[in-house]
């Protein structure tokens, strides 16, 4: 077991709190498998009822995965030692995914990547004034995993795309407005739920319904037509002719956006509009989760993961030099050998029964 995840059964609810503040409570190697033995065990108990996912002290629900760790992964061992982290790290969310009795994920507070990935399989996902969600993975050359390509797909209104590609970070109405999050409640009334909870598993939405009141309005709303607009096309090329289009015509919205994704990755960029697209025909959250892992075992070693940590969380010099330095250069014979199914042997499956 680790102290960077505290693990404790209270009655009939199994309590999971993330305790690595200092790191946003990101996730590690041990911390996944720490969640994932909690959770078998569980399910085969009986008297545990529901599970409650929150976190420790600080302002960070899960800000992701341990993005160092990987980068030294993909500098020093091949890739090895991170390709081992996603494979578990995607069982975990896999297995919260198809999980039998009700979790509820408190999101309160920064909820980025992993941390998305351990919130949104949860039957209640709860958001609050603190909530701020983003997939920002474009402007590390990574890409959004973690079932990102499963939940995005399938906001409509070519939300997840829009999500996806600029890394835009959404407060906690928004969430509720999107469907990110199933309910909206004010951080000071948590505590209360979560005992009420434990005393009636039985009435988690009722109990989650009740104290609302009017959430703030979502300013995503606002934008969701501009969104729905300039980037209904699963081409990278497009989505920029149309916001460089309307920015030329003085749409200062849409030259905002422009100038987000001219700091994103390309190949990243080119790889989350395939794996959205790819996601939404699929009917099995494994096979997303399978697709994934294909995805991650190859950007984990490609140029722009390493070079985008060290300009964004390493060095903090925001200027990372991309490779391949543009859209164009992203060719669609690039972006099959990122896709194409691994070696016998190598391929992602969920943890056995």
């Amino acid at each position: 077991m680790t102290d960077d995840v505290l693990i404790r059964v209270n009655g009939p609810i199994g309590h999971i709190s993330l305790n690595r503040p200092k790191a946003l409570h990101a996730l590690t190697l041990p911390m996944c498998h720490a969640m994932s033995a909690a959770l078998t065990e569980w399910a085969a108990d009986d008297a545990i009822k529901a599970v409650i996912l929150d976190h420790a002290e600080g302002r960070g629900f899960c800000a992701g995965g341990d993005i160092a760790f990987l980068r030294e992964s993909a500098l020093n061992d091949g890739g090895a030692s991170g390709r081992k982290f996603f494979h578990d790290e995607y069982q975990l969310n896999h297995q919260m995914f198809t999980y039998a009795k009700p979790i509820v994920a408190f999101m309160d507070g920064i909820t980025m990547g992993g941390g998305v990935g351990i919130s949104q399989p949860a039957k209640f996902r709860v958001a609050t004034e603190n909530t701020r969600f983003a997939m920002p993975e474009t402007g590390i050359g990574l890409f959004p995993d973690v079932g990102g390509g499963w939940y995005l797909a399938r906001l409509g209104q070519r939300l997840g795309q829009f999500l996806a590609l600029t890394g835009a970070r959404l407060d906690g109405s928004e969430c509720l407005w999107t469907g990110l999050a199933t309910h909206y409640v004010p951080h000071a009334m948590l505590e209360d739920l979560k005992a009420r909870i434990h005393d009636h598993p039985d009435r988690i939405a009722g109990i989650l319904s009740e104290p609302v009141g009017t959430p703030p309005k979502a300013r995503i709303e606002a934008n969701a037509d501009k969104i729905a607009k300039h980037f209904h096309s699963d081409r990278y090329e497009d989505i920029l002719a149309s916001l460089e289009a309307a920015a030329a015509a003085g749409d200062d919205w849409a030259a905002t956006e422009r100038d987000t994704l001219g700091t994103k990755s390309p190949q990243t960029c080119k790889v989350a509009l395939r794996q959205l697209a790819e996601s939404a025909a699929l009917s099995d959250f494994a096979d997303n989760m399978r697709m994934e892992y294909r995805i991650a075992s190859r950007v984990l070693t490609r140029p722009d993961f390493a070079e985008g940590v060290r300009a964004v969380i390493v060095d903090k010099t925001n200027d990372p030099k991309w490779d391949p330095a543009t859209p164009e250069d992203v060719t669609e014979d690039l972006l099959d050998t990122i896709f194409a199914p691994l070696p016998d042997g190598e391929e992602w499956a969920p943890l056995p029964n």
